[in-house]
């Protein structure tokens, strides 16, 4: 669909024809869309809300929601749904709450009720408080205090379930995102006292004794979240000179300045005139015309860096710049020569080859024909448009949010037009307000994710499988169920669709692992309708195997997105931009299809070989969306033992003697952020409870319950957790991008040892499903 406002954004392109040859985005995808051939037959799909009627609508009770239910036919025939009725742009969205204020207690967010940061879980008036009647009686001989630590945990995890089923924790990142969101509303005129002062408050306290900002908890100075943070503060209305303030800015000049910032540093503060339009890489819109057989087309980029990218070339192209607010002269390493002289790499290396490429362009910029520059904005418009989800946001993360309401403001959409009051609305759920007052803004959210390792701690820690938290649990899963087709049908394009993203609302991005984990939570609930959980777990397992990678290894949106190219950019230096297989997606992908019974079908046997064959020397596995190889190891072994890999094969007794070997002296394990830059940080770091207990299940399922390793890691969570049954955990854990981009899923600190301490107490939630060839050391 495309959508002009007042015929502003029809002279800009956003409202213009398509081009010939442009193109072609995958059927079924995005909004009002003609679904394209029918994909191969697969389980009837359900409605999206899984048969219990509307989805939730957002807004305050008694407002109309952003958008109104998304559902299929109820009865739909085999093969892919069709397109959700009615969605005709993005429906209107509720009264915008008061700026620079929290969301009111009873508001919505993001699918749920709005949350101030990691709330105190505790009986309620939704609420009851749990007893130990919800749990299982201990095994006899439990080791004294285990038991007493689960059940605590589970009553905390318990009293956590939002009412309508989910669970959701904080997930933090960095200052970068803050910052962004200031810049952002300067942008589009719309920063606020309130929300600029609540957001500077938050800044303000992540900020280091000398004067930097890290990007994640104990990291090294950072420049670009220093430089950004800085900027940020100064828009709040910092002074330049103040102490806090003048430590930063003597920081930034004495690593560079600007010049030396990453590529998205200079971008925004290129909007303001800080920094040169001509001084960045080019990025032409015309990239959006490229067929997905030709290199370096928007399919190559990983889903993340393509929903980024393709916004960017409509701001690259237009090159904004509003006035600025006041001068950074005083971040420039030289003020007198802002913008220092590069010396090109050799040409026959890849980064040189791509140098001059980018020289090329900025040539072809001055000459670029005119109508074919504008029939790319209107494409990338077009496509911007299709794939905003019925919350407003894209691919429910903020950065790509952000870029899409600027190019689609540059190409006329005023704010009040539906699609971007829908978007600046979307916006808003992104922000958790703190106790003190502090605004902190998350890259993205996490109930689908949280929800299933939730439902599955509470499992394995005992609670019984008709517990009316996990029916309630496995209810919204159902209805979270992704029932179209996204960008990954452009490389799978007779692919039924069945599976799960990652946040409240992303129809377009469903994800790999999390769909391998909700099948692993849905097998572990009684159901009422045990036919509804067959039928979505079918229709999941369906789609995971035809997401299979050529080398039979699973990445976590896409097959086979393994370009090199696309990371030899010079624009891509804010990190990975693709999405190759990696061990952990593709451990828990194998776990999944081991407990269907499918361990010895010929894909799952590639997954294994695969998994097999990328053990390190040391004994692990590197972790792309965990830190980093404890999380690896942690992944594979359980799903080697699932699929039935004996506990004496070589590779279970390498990965064991690895995590015996790094095993803190507190009898905890750890990893530090910098294993993705330097490998002697293997194993190395901190102890942390989401960390021990990934060590832990890989060890128990190894058979080493009795072991000395397995002792003192249990005793670790048990000594560490808190009366109310929580763990402190301020370490980053969790994988964005490796190095570029840490996590701290809040949750985390939570469910995983809950399942390590269950898993330690009642065994492993299944029986071994096969046995596999490699279960007697032939592979």
């Amino acid at each position: 669909m495309t959508a002009t406002t007042d015929g502003s954004a029809e002279s800009a392109g956003a409202g213009s024809e398509s081009t010939p040859g442009a193109q072609s985005l995958p059927a079924g995808t995005g909004v009002g869309r003609a679904r394209g051939p029918a994909a191969e037959p697969g389980p009837p799909a359900p409605s999206r809300a899984g048969g219990a009627g509307p989805r939730a609508e957002y807004g305050p009770p008694g407002t109309a929601g952003a958008q109104g239910a998304r559902s299929a036919p109820a009865t739909a025939e085999p093969g892919p749904p069709a397109p959700p009725a009615g969605r005709q742009g993005v429906a209107t969205m509720p009264p915008a709450a008061k700026p620079g204020g929290p969301p009111a207690p009873n508001s919505v967010r993001g699918g749920g009720r709005a949350l101030t940061a990691d709330p105190s879980p505790g009986p309620g008036p939704d609420r009851p408080g749990r007893t130990t009647a919800d749990l299982p009686r201990p095994p006899d001989g439990t080791r004294p205090g285990v038991y007493e630590a689960a059940a605590r945990a589970t009553r905390n995890l318990l009293d956590r379930q939002d009412p309508e089923g989910w669970w959701k924790g904080d997930l933090e990142t960095n200052v970068t995102m803050d910052a962004e969101d200031l810049l952002l509303r300067q942008f589009l005129g719309i920063r606020d006292e309130a929300t600029t002062r609540a957001a500077a408050l938050f800044i303000r306290g992540e900020q280091r004794e000398d004067g930097t900002w890290a990007t994640f908890h104990g990291g090294p100075p950072e420049l670009s979240a220093t430089i950004e943070a800085y900027v940020a503060l100064r828009l709040a209305g910092d002074a330049p000179d103040a102490p806090h303030m003048s430590r930063a800015s003597a920081w930034i000049r004495a690593h560079g300045g600007i010049a030396a910032a990453r590529v998205f540093t200079r971008i925004w503060l290129a909007l303001f005139g800080w920094w040169s339009w001509e001084h960045l890489p080019e990025l032409p819109p015309e990239l959006v015309f490229l067929p997905s057989w030709v290199p370096l087309n928007i399919y190559d980029f990983g889903c993340w860096a393509r929903q980024t990218i393709v916004p960017l070339t409509v701001v690259s192209a237009l090159r904004p710049v509003r006035p600025a607010p006041f001068a950074l002269d005083e971040l420039h390493a030289d003020a007198r020569t802002p913008h220092p002289a590069r010396r090109s790499a050799p040409l026959t290396t890849w980064d040189g080859a791509f140098q001059r490429m980018d020289k090329a362009l900025h040539v072809y910029r001055r000459f670029a024909p005119r109508r074919l520059r504008k029939a790319a904005m209107a494409t990338a418009g077009r496509w911007i448009v299709e794939r905003q989800e019925n919350d407003g946001c894209w691919g429910g993360i903020q950065p790509p949010a952000v870029y899409s309401v600027i190019a689609l403001h540059l190409l006329g959409y005023d704010l009040g037009h539906p699609v971007m009051r829908a978007g600046l609305e979307s916006l808003e759920r992104f922000a958790v307000w703190r106790a003190d007052g502090a605004r902190m803004i998350e890259a993205c959210q996490s109930p689908v994710w949280d929800t299933c390792l939730a439902a599955i701690a509470l499992a394995d820690a005992g609670l019984r499988p008709d517990h009316p938290a996990l029916v309630k649990a496995a209810d919204w899963m159902l209805g979270e169920e992704i029932v179209r087709t996204g960008d990954w049908a452009v490389r799978r394009p007779g692919l039924a669709p069945g599976g799960w993203a990652f946040e409240f609302h992303n129809d377009t991005y469903p994800d790999i692992d999390d769909t391998a984990e909700v099948v692993l939570a849905l097998r572990r609930v009684t159901h009422p309708d045990p036919a509804r959980i067959e039928a979505a777990i079918a229709r999941g397992v369906s789609w995971t195997l035809g997401m299979q990678s050529r080398n039979g290894a699973w990445g976590a949106f896409d097959a086979d997105n393994t370009s090199p190219l696309p990371n030899k950019l010079p624009f891509c230096d804010f990190g990975e931009v693709i999405d190759p297989p990696s061990a952990d997606v593709t451990a828990h992908v194998v776990e999944m299809l081991a407990f269907e019974g499918r361990a010895g079908d010929a894909r799952t046997r590639r997954g294994i070989a695969w998994l097999l064959d990328e053990q390190e020397e040391s004994g692990g596995w590197f972790g792309r969306w965990g830190t980093n190889y404890v999380y690896g190891t942690g992944s594979v072994v359980p799903a080697l033992a699932a699929a039935g890999i004996s506990p004496g094969h070589p590779a279970i007794r390498r990965a064991v003697r690895w995590l015996e070997s790094v095993q803190n002296e507190d009898g905890g394990w750890g990893e530090d952020q910098r294993s993705y830059k330097d490998r002697s940080w293997a194993g190395k770091g901190a102890s942390t409870a989401s960390q021990t207990a990934w060590a832990l299940m890989a060890l128990l399922s190894a058979g080493e319950r009795e072991g000395k390793a397995v002792e003192r890691g249990i005793a670790h969570l048990v000594e560490t957790q808190k009366e109310d049954g929580t763990w402190d955990e301020p370490y980053f854990t969790g994988t964005g991008f490796p190095w570029d981009f840490s996590i701290n899923y809040h949750l985390y600190r939570q469910v995983f040892p809950l399942t390590a301490l269950g898993r330690y107490l009642y065994g492993e939630p299944f029986a071994t499903a096969g046995a596999h060839p490699a279960a007697a050391g032939e592979a």
